[in-house]
């Protein structure tokens, strides 16, 4: 059982959103909020006096963005988790925040659930990609495959990243669900996993791993 607060940081520059960050924390005693600030100069004349766990920050800011705040952040706190959102969600935005250094990245707009579940896999997890974030990601790489992996294994972890079931997958592939139960098992075993929520978390870790190296 965890038995001390998670410390938070968010940088969101329209302040309608600070109420609202407000309530999906405070009735959670599972995480602190440190603080909300404006811009990532605002942070850093703070940054000193607290000592966050996780900061989300947009973006989009105005003076120095989000995802160059990356940089000043790990200079004064290189452990803590980097947590990038914004309503967009392109290709280049995306890998660019990963090649910088941030642990996850989340969709706006958002409500409590998807915020706290963000929160919840960057700490069991230590990096978070929506499903719908991960698809374009997916769809923006020349060579999709995992070089691991057979081509028809390919096509079943594209579809299973787009969120298809197993009768969907075999009818898409026009294979019966036993050839795509077949090779669900191989795939499970590459990934040294047990289960499609698993196999979908490595999935991400190793998209996140190309865009690093991309």
């Amino acid at each position: 059982m965890k038995t001390f607060q998670t410390k938070i940081i968010i940088i969101d520059h329209d302040e309608k959103l600070h109420l609202a960050y407000k309530s999906f924390l405070k009735e959670d005693d599972r995480y602190k909020l440190l603080g909300i600030y404006k811009s990532i100069n605002e942070l850093l004349s703070n940054l000193g006096k607290v000592n966050p766990d996780i900061i989300i920050s947009e973006a989009s800011l105005q003076g120095i963005s989000g995802i160059d705040g990356i940089d000043y952040i790990r200079k004064r706190k290189s452990q803590v988790k980097i947590l990038i959102m914004s309503y967009e969600n392109d290709f280049n935005l995306v890998r660019e925040a990963f090649k910088k250094g941030a642990n996850g990245y989340l969709s706006k707009p958002m409500n409590k659930e998807r915020f706290l579940n963000a929160i919840n896999s960057l700490e069991e997890h230590g990096v978070i990609m929506e499903h719908d974030i991960l698809k374009k990601v997916i769809s923006s790489f020349q060579k999709k495959s995992f070089e691991s992996f057979s081509k028809k294994e390919n096509q079943i972890i594209e579809l299973l990243t787009q969120g298809f079931t197993y009768k969907m997958i075999a009818d898409k592939l026009c294979v019966t669900p036993s050839a795509v139960n077949f090779h669900i098992q191989n795939i499970y075993v590459k990934l040294n996993v047990n289960s499609k929520s698993e196999a979908l978390q490595k999935l991400r870790e190793l998209e996140v791993r190309r865009l690093n190296a991309a």
